[in-house]
This record gives C-alpha cells, sequence and structure tokens, in this order.
C-alpha cells in the first residue's frame, strides 16, 4: 500500500544539470525524479520509507537565463586528506585564488512547480516499532510541510538555488501549457544496487498539459 501527498514548491531560479554536459552546466526543462526526490527527503525521510515521484506539474512557463559562476576546478585529494588524518597537522585545504574557474550556466528562472509522490515502506527494522506505521510517517511530512520545516534547506539542482514549499490539497491544477511535449530522455535517477558503482537510470518524459507522468523506478520505461 502506497501513502501519496502532493506539495507546490517555487523559487527565483534552478538548474537541473544535464549530465551530458561536460563542463558548462545546462539545465533541463523541468526537475528531474531525483532531484524532487531530494526535496522530499529534505521535509521528512527515515530509512524505513522510499519517495516515489508520481507526477511533477509546471504552473510557470519554462524561461531559461544565462549567468557566470566563480567554482573551483578541482576538489581536495584523497592522499591529503589520509595524512591529515594520520599525523593531525597537515592542512586541509584549498586556495581558492589558486583553482577559480569561471564557467557559464544555462538555468532555470521563475519556477513553480506541484509535486505528487507518495512513499513505500522499505522492510528495514528500527528499534522504534513506530518506524513500521505508515500511517505516521504520513502525518508527520504533513505537518512538516504545512509549518515549512526540513532537515535541511531544500534546493532546485544546486545548492545556491533554494527551495519554498507549502503543502496543497487542490486537485483541479491549471497550467499555462496545452498540448504534447516530448522533453527527450532525462535522468531519472541513480542506481545504488553497487554501492561502488552506481549507475545511472533514464526516462523518455513527455509533458502533457503541463503535466509529466513519472513511471514508478521498476517500470519497463525506465532503463539504465
Amino acid at each position: 500500500m502506497s501513502y501519496g501527498i502532493r506539495i507546490k514548491a517555487w523559487g527565483e531560479r534552478a538548474c537541473f544539470t544535464r549530465p551530458e554536459m561536460k563542463v558548462e552546466r545546462v539545465s533541463y526543462d523541468v526537475p528531474t525524479p531525483s532531484s524532487v526526490r531530494g526535496i522530499l527527503e529534505a521535509i521528512y525521510w527515515k530509512p524505513s520509507i522510499r519517495w516515489v515521484v508520481d507526477r511533477i506539474i509546471v504552473l510557470n512557463p519554462i524561461k531559461f537565463e544565462n549567468i557566470r559562476r566563480n567554482e573551483l576546478g578541482g576538489k581536495l585529494s584523497k592522499g591529503s586528506i589520509t595524512k591529515a588524518m594520520k599525523d593531525g597537522k597537515s592542512p586541509v585545504e584549498m586556495i581558492i585564488e589558486d583553482n577559480r574557474q569561471q564557467r557559464a550556466s544555462l538555468i532555470l528562472k521563475n519556477v513553480s512547480y506541484v509535486f505528487e509522490a507518495h512513499f513505500e515502506m522499505t522492510g528495514i527494522k528500527s528499534d522504534n516499532k513506530d518506524d513500521q506505521n505508515p500511517q505516521k510517517h504520513l502525518e508527520i511530512f504533513k505537518r512538516r510541510a504545512k509549518k515549512g520545516q526540513c532537515f535541511h534547506q531544500a534546493y532546485f539542482g544546486c545548492r545556491e538555488f533554494p527551495v519554498n514549499f507549502e503543502w496543497t490539497e487542490e486537485t483541479n491544477i491549471t497550467t499555462v501549457y496545452e498540448g504534447t511535449t516530448d522533453l527527450g530522455w532525462m535522468l531519472y535517477d541513480m542506481d545504488f544496487t553497487k554501492i561502488k558503482e552506481p549507475k545511472p537510470l533514464f526516462f523518455r518524459a513527455t509533458m502533457k498539459d503541463g503535466k509529466i507522468d513519472v513511471p514508478h523506478y521498476q517500470a519497463e520505461e525506465v532503463v539504465g
């Protein structure tokens, strides 16, 4: 049995980066299911539940803008961290002036969505017997969403693009789009069955009247 929820989420900017773009960031037209899952988990998550995205509804017109951002050109090496852990005094640092790179990004602006999703029980046991009570998880999520509570700041793809969200029970949702739009292949999520070798999963996204129905992660439409 699944337990469904619906939230509205909006923000000034968003960037759901296409993985095929290796240097410059280019956003998908709409949120990926994995980014929506991240938002839901920021509001409420427990090991005993798994969030599954059912539908993404696009409320505002899809608009892009070009920006330039300063980013680090590298990351800390594993060797320097290991050395610091062993001797307790080696510096663990990166000088940003030596590693700064300016990169262009094609991002979304003035975004607003409604996300429909449900959670499934994972079967993972815990010392708290209430963790096996799905109604409890539903009520906690609903209460937290209504109060705007989250474990960490939810974001639209990148941490610098925060999400505003609210619980909604509106069912008659109208959008600015009519007809069917093929959005092409889109990243669905990462398959962590093999922790050391996670692989990306994709699905063919189609927007009908502003609504994107997301297949279940076990459906044939999701391919690796």
